[in-house]
C-alpha cells in the first residue's frame, strides 16, 4: 500500500473530506530519495480532492555505533567506517530504516442529514457525501 492510499483509508475511518497534510519519515537507507517522493506525492494527489496537499518529509539518517566504546562515530554522507577511528571496535549501524507516516491532518467534511422517506429529517447526522 502506498503513502496515499494508507492516508485516505485513515480519513476514512473518521469520515469523508480531504487531506491537508502528511508528515513522513524517510531513512537514508531506504533507498527513497525525498525530491523523488514529493515529485510523486504531487502526481498521485493531482486529479484528486487532496489536491495541494502538503508532504513534509522528515529524514532520518543513519548512524554508525561502536560496538565497544558506544562512540556515535560521524561520518561523511554516502561513506562508511569498519572500525571505530577512536577505540579499533567493529561499529555497527542504527537507524536509517525509517519509511513512516508520522501525522496526517485533514479536514472533515461537515454531517449531512439524513431525510426520511417523508422528506422530513430524522435528525441523524449521516457521514456518506
Amino acid at each position: 500500500m502506498n503513502i496515499y492510499d494508507i492516508c485516505r483509508a485513515s480519513l476514512a475511518e473518521h469520515g469523508s473530506g480531504r487531506i491537508h497534510a502528511v508528515r513522513v519519515a524517510v531513512g537514508e537507507l531506504t533507498a527513497v530519495e525525498p525530491d523523488l517522493l514529493r515529485f510523486a506525492w504531487q502526481a498521485v494527489t493531482e486529479a484528486t480532492p487532496d489536491a495541494g496537499a502538503k508532504l513534509t518529509i522528515d529524514w532520518r539518517p543513519a548512524q554508525q555505533i561502536c560496538s565497544a566504546c558506544g562512540r556515535d562515530v560521524g561520518r561523511v554522507e554516502g561513506t562508511w567506517l569498519r572500525l571505530c577511528p577512536e577505540c579499533g571496535g567493529v561499529l555497527r549501524v542504527e537507524g536509517g530504516e525509517e519509511l513512516d507516516i508520522i501525522d496526517l491532518q485533514v479536514e472533515l467534511d461537515a454531517p449531512q442529514e439524513v431525510t426520511n422517506a417523508e422528506g422530513g429529517s430524522d435528525g441523524r447526522a449521516d457521514r456518506r457525501t
